[in-house]
Order: structure tokens, then sequence, then C-alpha cells
């Protein structure tokens, strides 16, 4: 029987390449700290098992958190966690949620017109 972990792991068919879905919960693992800042992140071949992909897809996934900074290889030794990877995401001020608020409202009026005008020529 599989463990919770490597069942949430598997690559799902949702049109996002594999690659990008690992990567995914591998940043969502650091940012949680569940992989702490200086822990080595599973082999290859154990994450390829862990996500059902081929070693190629698994890869290119810590080549994207490699990339973003959130990981570093040391050559023989493997992949780690990088210190300082998982900063907390950023704060909305009131004033951006703000605006945020306002561009929403403008654009959900903007589509009702077009969908009123689209009626109206039917």
């Amino acid at each position: 029987m599989q463990r919770a972990e490597e069942r949430r792991g598997m690559v799902k068919n949702t049109g996002r390449p594999g690659y990008l879905q690992i990567a995914d919960d591998l940043r969502e693992q650091i940012r949680t700290g569940a992989l702490t800042p200086g822990a080595p992140l599973p082999s290859t071949t154990r994450l390829a098992e862990r996500y059902e992909a081929s070693l190629s897809v698994v890869k290119l996934a810590v080549g994207v958190l490699r990339n973003e900074g959130l990981v570093i290889g040391q050559q023989g030794k493997g992949v780690f966690v990088r210190e300082g990877a998982a900063p907390a995401p950023p704060e909305a001020s009131s004033d951006e949620l703000t605006e945020i608020r306002a561009t929403l409202r403008d654009l959900s009026e903007r589509l009702a017109r077009v969908e009123s005008a689209l009626t109206d020529r039917q």
C-alpha cells in the first residue's frame, strides 16, 4: 500500500506538463517547510517512483527548481534545498487589494456589456 505522500505526488493527466506538476509539488514542500533548507531532495530514482514519471521528467522538474534558486546540486552528493529558499509569500497591501477589486469589477461590467451585445444580435 502506498503512503499518502506518494499518492499525493503522482503526476496527473491535467494537460499541465508532468515536470511542472512535480516542480510545483516540490516547491510547495519547500514553501511549507516539509523540505527544509539544507535538506536533500530524494534521489532522482526515488522521485521518479513517487511521481510515477520517467527520470528525464524528474530531472526537468529539478532543473526548474534549480533555475528558480530553490535547490542547489553538489556533484556526487545530491541536490539540496538552498538556505533561504522558502521566503514568505508577499502580503498584498490594502491599496493593492482595493485596486484588484476595482479591476475585477470593471472587467465584470465589460463582460456583461459584451454578453448583452451578443445576446441582442441573436
